[in-house]
């Protein structure tokens, strides 16, 4: 499946998700959406595990360059393969700018009075802010223009960037 090797030039990326291998290729570069920021990732990288945030995965492969919205999950990073372990994952060709501007407005709806609702409205609002994101560097101008009109938050939400 993977290269065991740490001297290759290239990496192996694996995304699984509950229903699913959704993918497993040889990849120049990696770009992993962390909790806490993004984490580039070349071949001969040392051995890691961290939690995955929302947001956008990207990998290169020579000059092309694909693009997933991952939901959370965890990574591990071990011998050139990086193994991404997820909820959800969707590539770029999939994500419909339509469904992204429609979670969007369900998630400025839903209601929160407890901590966990605002928890839930928070990462609601943070995967569909996620797509459109994907969306417009994939170029859907839409996109650019619905996170252009909604990036604030409302004063009583915590910014998710």
């Amino acid at each position: 499946m993977a290269e065991s090797t740490t001297t290759s030039s290239r990496l192996q990326i694996v995304i699984v998700t509950p229903e699913r291998a959704l993918l497993d290729v040889a990849a120049d570069f990696v770009e992993l959406p962390m909790f806490d920021g993004e984490l580039g990732v070349l071949p001969g990288r040392q051995p890691l595990i961290g939690r995955l945030g929302i947001g956008e995965l990207r990998l290169k492969q020579g000059e092309a360059l694909k693009r997933f919205f991952i939901d959370g999950g965890f990574a591990q990073i071990r011998a050139n393969t990086i193994s991404v372990l997820t909820p959800k994952a969707i590539p770029a060709e999939e994500l419909r700018p339509e469904a992204a501007e429609q979670a969007y407005q369900a998630a400025e709806s839903m209601v929160a009075r407890t901590p966990e609702e605002r928890e839930q409205k928070t990462r609601a609002q943070m995967r569909a802010r996620a797509q459109a994101r994907i969306l417009r560097r994939a170029g859907h101008q839409h996109m650019q223009d619905l996170l252009e009109g909604r990036e604030r938050l409302p004063q009583n939400l915590p910014a998710t960037h």
